[in-house]
């Protein structure tokens, strides 16, 4: 029997300086075998629960010797399973998994904040990047070292010339006023008896750097600062060495360093990692001395351990292709879009300057475009921002110069490498993949090769979004939307583990949110004080980005069974619940008071005032105007929401045993649904609005009764028809279109939007070259021009469609963490195969089907028969439905079936896992 697998503290496979007394311990259970009856956990530190009669693999507590600063143990598991035979067997131990706390008390902290001393700020996009170093001697070799270090800006340690771990853009991005992350590292291997040298990059980062659509800058401070602490242990005794006034502070090569607008580097004024000290000459006549640091005001207070996986390069790309255009430029294209930078090793003659301009698309001169990312001016109207994304570097003629531009990043396909007179070769250039290093737990791939590459366009759009938060576009914004990832989040809870990513995010988004309950647009954010004054903070509590703080916390919870993630954001959705209820109660839109002055009993269950971004994007809709939205009546959309969003809630309230809650909830939800239906449900039982978005949210939130829904279907599909059979969603129903389709009758026309290839349509992007996907169904037009955003992951949401209906695999209704399973594919469009896996935490599962032989040798498609292979992890079960065959209950193991394809039955209750 294999021992258990994939051990993690609070959802980490690297839990170093956690700043968690209790943390809570999962492991993947042992594989073949039916399910664990018993666990037993033990530590170096003594600790050992002894055998533990559970099932449980997840959510388990430590509860071993009391854990404080630096506490560091390494627990292994053992578990008892009940095998195939029914009989009971213990496996063997697993492999340890260290675990290490940080710094938890600010008594902890002996160092000082301490930054460069500017004399004047030079602008945002202008402002150099900082050195600060400190030279110490060690009297003997250490036995074990720590170091533990944040920033206001982004910074990177090195210590005797090397960098202190392999982690990026630290320490992160996080609403800094509430959280500052800090990173623990064992640098035992990097010191040595005798001197050493720490030095620390700084630059301007999240913290006072430009950010977002509006460039806004100086988000949470006008000065950057470090915070850093070398704790050395050795036969000489316990050494601390922490940043204070005796730091010494000198320029670097970085000239300046923006995340929006680029980075800079002059190599003539790098020290070369030297320590500088006080009064000696610059190392080049291009840079200032060095001078001491200055002291900064600073508290410890909103230190924090990690929650998620680090950021990190975790993947590199070589050029496609290199091309010279007249002009001399070269255009190297990578062949996909992605979030990072890049690594040049071919520099130009000393003290020339070569720019590297990033894009994700060419102008028809072949020359890389920046002109579809600029800006909207909202404060200059008719104007436009700078799109940003340049960077330069001037040589100094030194052997082994690399331009690295690590405190940027950027979202191309494309860089043009402008005054470098000789011709670049693959090798000279490297693009790097920079996002958070989460983990890739499903997989999909079916016989169609275009549904294979719309799957690896979703794929990677999400990964150019998920540096640090999850983004909407990782060029012009780079913002935490919350609209995007409520979308995103069931599809990438299935592709990746983004628990602790999710988690970390959300605890952001309590942090932002307005005192009156209102969720903040964008987090991280500089805070509600900041958020609620600006000129565009009307737009705030819009329906269908709000709910972010209910729907991702769900979502997380049915993908992971841990209801701890629901506990935690209870408050914060309750606070937007009462702030939706108010609107809803106290307020009615203007049109309709003047229209009927005395209000329907209904109307106290619309929400129908208030800025809304609707729909957002429709096809054929009217351009956005956030301005006009003010007044606009977004009710139908709203309202719908709203029912959604109690009706979680009283899930939610369910799981966390809140039973009168849940009961108060489930009944206001009805409440709403009902007068969404009185208010926009005709006699004919078509909605009054008519719009496909409308009819899917009808359908997917069950805002109308059973009797009611073929109507709604039928107007959908005739809607759908009526536009050339192409979809008119916007930005929120789109997830849910081809599901309510196939769940109500409709799976081949939910299969023909799917294989759509002309515009608007998924498959456009992909036959127009698309190597993610696009923010408008027409990113790329068909003369080539582009078109706003070429990385916004929202749409990609379709290919969960791939998972549950084509490979036929979900969550059974009312299950979480994958205990019970649903195995029903439901092929179309004349796919002959598909197969899907996911990494659940109780194991791997696996689907996969295939057209019989003999059944695609006489060339039938959607009517032929299929072989069904499916392995169910230990403690699962699946039921598994195949047209004309009786549902079969199976458990762990590996099975296979054989029927049948045809079958469309209409089944509203398996809908989307929200539902």
């Amino acid at each position: 029997m294999t021992a258990a697998t994939r051990l993690r503290a609070e959802h980490l496979s690297e839990a170093m300086g956690l700043t968690i007394r209790e943390p809570r311990l999962s492991w993947t259970p042992s594989a073949g075998t039916v399910r664990q009856v018993a666990y037993r956990i033990t530590a170096g530190n003594g600790w050992d629960t002894g055998r533990v009669e559970s099932a449980e693999s997840s959510g388990i507590p430590y509860s071993g010797p009391a854990l404080d600063s630096r506490s560091r143990f390494e627990w292994r598991v053992r578990t008892w399973n009940i095998g195939h035979t029914g009989t009971e067997a213990a496996s063997g131990w697993s492999e340890p998994m260290p675990v290490e706390l940080g710094l938890l008390h600010a008594s902890d902290w002996t160092a000082k904040w301490i930054g460069p001393g500017e004399e004047e700020v030079p602008a945002p996009g202008e402002r150099p990047g900082w050195a600060l170093t400190k030279n110490f001697t060690l009297d003997a070799a250490p036995e074990k070292a720590r170091s533990y270090a944040t920033a206001h800006g982004i910074y990177e340690v090195f210590i005797n010339g090397r960098r202190v771990g392999d982690q990026q853009l630290t320490p992160g991005s996080t609403s800094y006023n509430t959280t500052l992350q800090v990173q623990a590292h064992d640098v035992t291997g990097l010191l040595r008896e005798g001197a050493n040298t720490i030095r620390a990059i700084l630059t301007d980062g999240w913290y006072r750097g430009s950010f977002g659509y509006t460039r806004d800058a100086d988000m949470y401070g006008t000065h950057t600062a470090l915070l850093a602490q070398l704790e050395v242990e050795s036969a000489a005794g316990r050494q601390v060495i922490g940043t204070d006034a005796t730091w010494q502070v000198s320029a670097t090569e970085i000239t300046s360093a923006d995340l929006m607008a680029g980075q800079r580097v002059d190599f003539r004024t790098d020290d070369a990692g030297r320590a500088p000290s006080g009064g000696t000459a610059p190392a080049s006549p291009h840079a200032p001395g060095p001078r001491p640091a200055v002291v900064r005001p600073g508290s410890v207070g909103a230190l924090a351990g990690p929650l998620a996986p680090p950021t990190r390069v975790t993947r590199e790309l070589t050029p496609v292709s290199i091309t010279r255009l007249s002009n001399g430029n070269q255009v190297v294209d990578f062949g996909q879009n992605l979030h990072g930078w890049v690594r040049l090793t071919k520099l130009a003659a000393p003290g020339e300057t070569v720019t590297l301009e990033y894009g994700e698309a060419l102008g028809g001169d072949g020359e890389v475009t920046r002109d579809h990312l600029r800006p909207y001016d909202f404060r200059t109207p008719g104007a436009f921002l700078d799109a940003g994304q340049v960077d330069t570097v001037v040589s100094s003629g030194a052997p082994g110069e690399v331009f690295e531009p690590r405190h940027t990043t950027h979202g191309f396909q494309y860089v043009s490498v402008q005054g470098l007179p000789q011709d670049l070769h693959p090798g000279d250039i490297t693009a790097c993949l920079v996002r958070t290093d989460l983990e890739r737990i499903g997989t999909f791939r079916c016989s169609d090769g275009r549904l294979n590459k719309l799957h690896d366009i979703v794929e990677w759009s999400f990964l150019g979004n998920s540096c640090e938060v999850p983004t909407d576009c990782p060029q012009r914004e780079k913002a935490g939307w919350t609209g995007d990832w409520q979308l995103f989040v069931p599809t990438a809870a299935y592709l990746y583990d983004v628990t602790g990513f999710s988690r970390k995010w959300l605890r952001d988004v309590r942090a932002d949110q307005w005192e009156n309950g209102v969720i903040a647009n964008i987090s991280p954010s500089a805070g509600p004080a900041v958020t609620s004054a600006d000129f565009m903070g009307f737009t705030n509590g819009s329906a269908g980005w709000g709910d972010a703080i209910v729907m991702v916390p769900w979502e997380i919870y049915l993908a992971t069974g841990d209801a701890s993630i629901l506990a935690e954001n209870r408050d914060a959705m309750n606070r937007w619940l009462g702030f939706v209820r108010t609107s809803a109660e106290t307020r009615r839109h203007p049109a309709r008071a003047a229209a009927i002055p005395d209000p329907a009993p209904h109307e106290q269950y619309l929400w129908d005032t208030g800025f809304h971004f609707g729909e957002w994007m429709e096809p054929d809709g009217p351009e956005p105007d956030l301005f006009a939205a003010r007044n606009a009546d977004h009710g139908i959309v709203a309202t719908a929401c709203y029912r959604h969003t109690t009706d979680l809630m009283a899930r939610i309230a369910s799981v966390l045993g809140r039973d009168d809650e849940a009961a108060e909830l489930a009944e206001l939800s009805s409440r709403i649904r009902d007068a969404w239906e009185t208010e926009y449900l005709g006699p004919d039982g078509h909605v009054t609005q008519p719009s496909q978005a409308n009819c899917v949210r009808a359908l997917a939130f069950d805002l109308v009764g059973t009797e009611r829904r073929a109507g709604v279907t039928a107007q959908l599909g005739e809607l759908i028809r009526d536009a050339g059979t192409h979809l008119g969603t916007g930005f929120l129903a789109t997830p849910y279109l081809l599901p309510v389709l196939a769940d109500n009758g409709e799976v081949d026309l939910a299969y023909q939007l799917l294989m759509q290839d002309s515009e608007p349509s998924w498959l456009a992007m992909v036959d127009r070259g698309a190597t993610t996907v696009w923010e408008l169904w027409n990113g790329i037009d068909a003369a080539g021009t582009a078109h706003q955003s070429l990385n916004h992951y929202s749409k990609g949401a379709v290919v969960t469609f791939l998972h549950r209906y084509t490979a036929g695999l979900r969550q059974a209704a009312g299950s979480a963490g994958w205990e019970r399973i649903i195995i029903e594919p439901r092929p179309g469009a004349g796919l002959t195969s598909a197969a899907t896996s996911h990494l659940g935490p109780r194991g791997l599962i696996q689907v996969e089907w295939a057209r019989s032989a003999d059944a695609a040798s006489r060339g039938l498609k959607d009517d032929a028969g299929l072989t069904l292979t499916a392995t169910i992890p230990t403690g699962s079960t699946a039921e598994v439905l195949l047209p004309g065959q009786p549902a079969v209950v199976v458990g762990p193991g590996t099975h296979t079936f054989a029927a049948a394809t045809r079958g469309s039955a209409a089944k509203p209750e398996l809908m989307r896992s929200t539902l």
